[in-house]
């Protein structure tokens, strides 16, 4: 039987994933698909899910805005997932749903590939944003043992992150002493990057453009960036692995990645 997987969000159809995962199948010869799902709103995303349910699906991953509902819409969640409030991963199996979240393996795979030299343990980190990529964020850099602040416009999004996840919430000053600045935001973030130090790390969450003005910035002040396809990537192999049961082939998919923002630019 062919397996049926993909992702889940608003708006759906700029995502590599389908991409990544495509490649992947196609090398290992899996009888699967892996295809981008775009529910209108909350009601349709509920009911993709029943689909699951259903047996309809092996499961998918869970981009903007879906995250924190696919957890609340779970029967069993990960500790992870739990942690981060949040889920990017959906599994369905004799119509139960487990959820759990794999973007915080995603981030530290991309810092490990893109900043080698960085040590995020005792050091403090700034995580810009208060949505469900800014929790995955915040809850695996806690448990790497990193001080971590929170720093987003509205201050009770901050505050409820910090409640629910841990660290604390930080004001704009404390950029000064970061390690590492990670924008969990869609956007671009309104932040003074001089008064960062020379040896702050800053990653972007998001990968179109891959460098964004935020990591454009830094690289431009001498700083290491990670970009959001590095991570995309780190979070798309243990996805791939709990949907399809085998480790992601040796394929180079970010080589397959570039080539693709390439052609839209």
């Amino acid at each position: 039987m062919r397996i049926q997987a993909g992702v889940a969000g608003q708006p759906i159809t700029h995502s590599l994933s389908p991409l990544i995962h495509g490649a992947w199948i196609a090398d290992a010869g899996l009888e699967a698909e892996y295809r981008p799902f775009g529910p209108a709103d909350a009601a349709e995303f509920a009911r993709l899910v029943a689909e699951g349910r259903a047996g309809l699906l092996r499961g998918f991953n869970v981009t903007a805005p879906f995250k924190e509902q696919a957890l609340a819409l779970a029967d069993e969640a990960s500790t992870t997932a739990r942690r981060c409030g949040s889920a990017n991963l959906l599994l369905f199996e004799g119509g139960q749903v487990s959820a759990d979240s794999t973007d915080g393996a995603g981030l530290m795979a991309a810092l490990a590939a893109q900043a080698p030299g960085l040590a995020v343990e005792d050091r403090l980190v700034v995580v810009l944003g208060a949505g469900g990529a800014a929790r995955a964020a915040v809850a695996v850099l806690l448990a790497a043992g990193a001080r971590v602040g929170v720093l987003n416009r509205t201050t009770a999004r901050a505050e409820g992150l910090v409640a629910d996840v841990g660290g604390t919430v930080v004001p704009p000053g404390a950029l000064g002493e970061a390690s590492l600045v990670v924008n969990a935001l869609s956007v671009s973030p309104d932040i003074d990057l001089t008064v960062l130090g020379s040896e702050t790390v800053l990653m972007d969450m998001t990968y179109r453009p891959l460098m964004t003005p935020f990591l454009t910035a830094g690289r431009a002040r001498g700083l290491t960036v990670v970009d959001g396809l590095a991570m995309l990537i780190g979070q798309a192999r243990p996805s791939f692995r709990a949907l399809f049961g085998i480790e992601p082939p040796d394929v180079d998919v970010r080589r397959i990645a570039l080539h693709a923002l390439e052609r839209e630019a």
